[in-house]
């Protein structure tokens, strides 16, 4: 059973990517079941298995007499982290990742502010853990992506709000690649002083100042990718 659900997936992955990527046009069908079943060694069962999961994201539609098409992106569940995933391993667009820092600078500002409201001991203690490792990453003995990703999730968790929480990992997917770009462009790994100084705008319990330091660093983050963009 196990064998079969990892056969799934794989074939999920490898088709999700191939999709994102374009090798199968939108509006085109995909090889037929029997045909993937093939091609890449799997059974039947498995096969139909990866073709519902890939409806489900948006992917593709599988229709009596028309077979499986590709559904245009815009049907595509972009809260979906496989789905994420593999649309930023395939070297996504400048354009995609302006869409994603405006999604960040609608909640993470936000998500600090009700932080300074609404955090916890632990949580407080959890975002100072994170700094101290991208501190320890400047260093060399922590990995900087890692850790920054680590303080902006701590963040978000600290809101308090469900649904906010509920974005942790599609936020945590997509600044796999937003962070690594923004910090290759600047030229420097994520700003100390500045992560510690949203920090103790949240451990003051000033929603008004966290919400404020957040939105700097995502303001010039989007100046960043802007000025490549133009």
């Amino acid at each position: 059973m196990a064998q079969k659900h990892n056969l799934t997936y794989q074939l999920t992955h490898d088709l999700g990517k191939a999709i994102v990527t374009g090798r199968y046009q939108i509006g085109q069908g995909l090889p037929t079941e029997a045909e993937l079943c093939e091609q890449y060694d799997v059974s039947r069962s498995a096969t139909r298995e990866a073709v519902k999961m890939l409806a489900a994201k948006g992917l593709i539609a599988s229709r009596p007499k028309k077979g499986i098409q590709v559904l245009p992106e815009s049907d595509w569940n972009m809260f979906d982290t496989d789905v994420l995933g593999w649309i930023l391993s395939s070297n996504p667009s400048l354009t995609l990742l302006k869409s994603f820092t405006e999604v960040r600078a609608a909640i993470e500002p936000q998500a600090a502010a009700l932080a300074a409201v609404n955090a916890t001991f632990e949580e407080l203690e959890e975002i100072e853990k994170a700094l101290a490792r991208m501190e320890a990453a400047e260093k060399g003995l922590d990995d900087p992506l890692d850790s920054d990703i680590a303080f902006h999730t701590g963040v978000l968790k600290a809101s308090g709000n469900p649904f906010i929480m509920q974005l942790t990992e599609f936020i945590s997917t997509a600044l796999k690649v937003s962070i690594r770009y923004t910090n290759a462009t600047k030229g420097e790994s994520g700003d100390i002083e500045k992560h510690a100084h949203i920090l103790n705008t949240i451990k003051s319990r000033n929603p008004e100042k966290a919400h404020l330091a957040v939105k700097e660093i995502l303001d010039e983050a989007l100046a960043l990718i802007e000025s490549n963009l133009s």
